[in-house]
């Protein structure tokens, strides 16, 4: 998946400077493709432990009107969740390629701007995000929790996660001084998966800790995703989507000039 989608963006000349990053990626990656390998399966673990294992303690919950298998209930969450890990872990590494492998310094010796190289990250974080989702997805077909011809469009609401989340974290790992900084990245993705209505509905809250949690980004991909495999669409779907594109594209923009200011000063 990953090399075709190379393949196809090398052959536009209009995105010839971002798809050189994503070529260089692929090439360092493809001999060390067990760290992408590694990052897909603490959600399968999730879905089997808490989704298989507790699932068959409960009857299921409510959503949307309409009485849900437990383990149909969190498997669309852990999705979500694949989309997010793969795509933050990896937009972040820009760290290291920043601060010491000294990769843009030789890549803003040629015509290419922090632009596309923040464009070229970005794509690369959601293509491994989306190889997780592609896999994970198959695996829930697979097991009959995909009830609805609308999780279709499951797959492009994950890599729209992707692009959210690659993003956010790469203005993140702009902002970072040391590798300790990166605790404050998993302080905010724990809190969000636990509490982001991946385990139980978003009903259990009430008031100001509802609405706080609504706006979280998890929660808009949980319930993207949720709702469209398990063919129970609403309007909350396209607030999600629009949400996510939102936050996808000031997050490059911000991380755009971000490297700009720390490459070129």
């Amino acid at each position: 998946m990953i090399t075709l989608a190379v393949t196809r963006a090398l052959a536009s000349p209009a995105t010839q400077g971002p798809t050189n990053v994503l070529y260089r990626n692929y090439l360092v990656y493809r001999r060390i493709w067990l760290i992408i390998a590694t990052g897909f399966f603490e959600p399968v673990l999730y879905l089997f432990s808490i989704g298989v294992g507790v699932g068959v303690l409960l009857p299921g919950f409510e959503f949307n009107g309409e009485l849900v298998d437990y383990t149909a209930f969190v498997a669309p969450a852990m999705l979500a969740a694949s989309a997010m890990n793969g795509a933050l872990m990896e937009a972040t590494n820009i760290f290291w390629k920043c601060k010491f492998e000294k990769v843009y310094d030789a890549v803003l010796a040629t015509p290419m701007r922090p632009v596309d190289v923040a464009r070229g990250e970005i794509a690369w974080a959601v293509l491994r995000g989306s190889l997780y989702s592609t896999v994970f997805l198959a695996i829930m077909a697979a097991m009959g929790l995909v009830s609805s011809w609308w999780a279709v469009l499951a797959l492009p609401a994950a890599i729209l996660m992707g692009f959210a989340f690659a993003a956010v974290g790469m203005v993140c790992a702009t902002l970072m001084r040391t590798w300790q900084d990166m605790e404050f990245i998993t302080v905010a993705m724990m809190p969000m998966l636990l509490f982001s209505a991946t385990f139980y509905p978003i009903t259990t809250y009430d008031g100001w800790l509802r609405a706080f949690i609504e706006i979280t980004p998890l929660y808009r991909g949980v319930v993207l995703i949720r709702e469209l495999t398990l063919g129970s669409v609403t309007w909350d779907s396209l607030w999600s989507v629009l949400y996510l594109l939102a936050m996808g594209i000031i997050g490059l923009s911000i991380a755009s000039r971000r490297l700009g200011k720390l490459l070129l000063t």
